[in-house]
């Protein structure tokens, strides 16, 4: 399954395929994590706060090619990004392995992925040290969700639907 998911609305006239999913958070209701940990211990796997989330993270987790759309705000994800990545945490188990070196906790039912984040600018183009830290902070995402691949995209605002175009028409047809 490809995944494409988006906190500004999504341009129109995306590719109608039965293995390509679209979610664009502009028009969900997500809470934000509250750090309970009732997925791990409650409800294994199920987030306990019921909302839009609990049927976007499983296919956050069996997505092959996973296309995120962000603003960044001060080197980080938007604030309706962050959140479903927050709340995607029973796609992870409480147990801690080593992974290349580090310490990770065990997936729970993920596909491996190939990820492109789309980082957008607020009003014009990024400064380089909120590139920098962007790239940090996506490098630890791909280590601790173990994508396979991942690169990190940052057109101009004016760009941006011609990107998502693109990397959505370069996914394969199943």
């Amino acid at each position: 399954m490809n995944l494409l998911i988006s906190d500004r609305p999504l341009p129109g006239g995306l590719p109608a395929r039965e293995e390509n999913r679209y979610i664009d958070l502009t028009q969900l209701k997500i809470a934000d994590c509250t750090g309970c940990f009732g997925c791990w211990i409650k409800t294994p796997g199920k987030c306990v706060i019921r909302d839009d989330a609990v049927s976007k993270y499983p296919l956050l987790a069996q997505s092959e090619r996973l296309l995120c759309v962000s603003r960044i705000l001060y080197g980080g994800y938007g604030v309706q990004m962050k959140a479903v990545l927050e709340r995607a945490i029973p796609i992870q188990q409480p147990f801690i392995r080593l992974y290349q070196g580090e310490t990770h906790h065990f997936q729970r039912n993920t596909t491996e992925k190939e990820a492109v984040i789309i980082a957008c600018g607020r009003e014009g183009a990024l400064s380089e040290e909120e590139r920098a830290l962007f790239l940090r902070l996506t490098a630890r995402n791909a280590k601790n969700l173990q994508w396979k691949t991942w690169r990190v995209l940052f057109p101009a605002e004016e760009d941006t639907e011609a990107v998502i175009r693109r990397e959505v028409d370069a996914w394969p047809v199943s």
